[in-house]
């Protein structure tokens, strides 16, 4: 049935700044998801190895202040860098089980020098191949102390069954032109990840649908204060400053008409399941297609630059 595509929304946490320990969890997380027969998995924003809530905690736009250093460094050590095999393992059980995967990750990007971290959001198809790696375009308030903002290459569409699926990063979602990147492109099922919280995603989510007539799932972490590992450095600031629920997810999603198909489900770990028919995005735009008969592209049109962007460029004579 190519129209039917049953989906699994991972709301797990992550071993915060772990990447070890938060790869063994994703992959585990994978292999449940697949022997439940989904067929597409998706992980929240920065999962991998966790979001930076230290900033919120420890005066983080303090200049020169040593534990957001020490922290930042932490950061960056546990993030990964695609281009080292960090994923092999990943990609193998997306080809084994022939899963598709959206995951959420902070990238050291090899091709910015590798010192500098990236919110990236990372598709592997049903074959296990990284089709697109998404860095987030602007980093939202206080993520712009320890994350760079990213380029238009990520902003690209895949087919999966009779979908097209694409996605972005938290409040990207919030920016009109990179939805309508995606939409432009033909898409009807868009993904959108978050660090956590309903606040997040209980409008949003429905927003996005409606105006789009495609199908939307928004996928959140979660981290609650027992969540920090006993190595995290500062432990006991952290632990000092810290509520007890940092994100206590917000998971769902919505049909093409706008109305919830999964409303948000709030502190509860693990997989969500659903099956969508493609059949309803046809339904819902017979009266209104953003890039298509409702649109008006000889007054207005979108100029997308989607060249991945480097410091440096080489000419080596041979």
């Amino acid at each position: 049935m190519e129209n039917i595509l049953k989906v699994a929304l991972a709301q797990i946490s992550p071993v915060w700044l772990d990447k070890n320990a938060t790869l063994l969890k994703i992959e585990a997380t994978i292999s449940e998801a697949a022997a439940q027969n989904a067929e597409l998995v998706v992980f929240g924003e920065a999962l991998l190895p966790g979001y930076p809530f230290w900033l919120a905690l420890t005066n983080g736009a303090k200049w020169d202040l040593k534990i957001n250093k020490e922290l930042h460094a932490h950061y960056v050590r546990n993030s990964i860098q695609i281009e080292a095999g960090e994923l092999a393992n990943v990609c193998a059980l997306a080809r084994e089980y022939k899963i598709a995967i959206y995951l959420g990750l902070m990238e050291r990007a090899k091709d910015r020098g590798g010192h500098s971290i990236y919110a990236s959001l990372l598709y592997i198809n049903q074959e296990g191949e990284i089709k697109s790696i998404h860095r987030k375009l602007q980093p939202t308030y206080d993520e712009r102390l320890t994350w760079a903002p990213g380029d238009g290459h990520g902003l690209q569409v895949h087919s999966l069954k009779q979908f097209t699926v694409g996605g972005l990063n938290c409040w990207e979602n919030w920016m009109p032109l990179p939805r309508a990147a995606l939409y432009g492109q033909g898409e009807n099922l868009h993904v959108a990840v978050w660090p956590g919280s309903e606040h997040n995603t209980k409008d949003i989510t429905r927003f996005i649908a409606r105006e789009s007539r495609s199908y939307v799932i928004s996928v959140s972490s979660l981290m609650r204060k027992a969540d920090f590992p006993q190595n995290t450095p500062h432990l006991e600031k952290l632990l000092e400053e810290s509520p007890e629920v940092l994100a206590n997810g917000g998971s769902c999603i919505a049909g093409p008409d706008g109305e919830w198909i999964l409303p948000p489900v709030s502190n509860k770990e693990g997989l969500l399941f659903q099956e969508l028919d493609f059949n309803r995005v046809y339904e819902e735009r017979q009266n209104f297609d953003p890039v298509g008969h409702y649109s008006r592209p000889d007054v207005t049109q979108l100029s997308v630059n989607r060249k991945r962007q480097s410091t440096v460029s080489f000419s080596d004579e041979e």
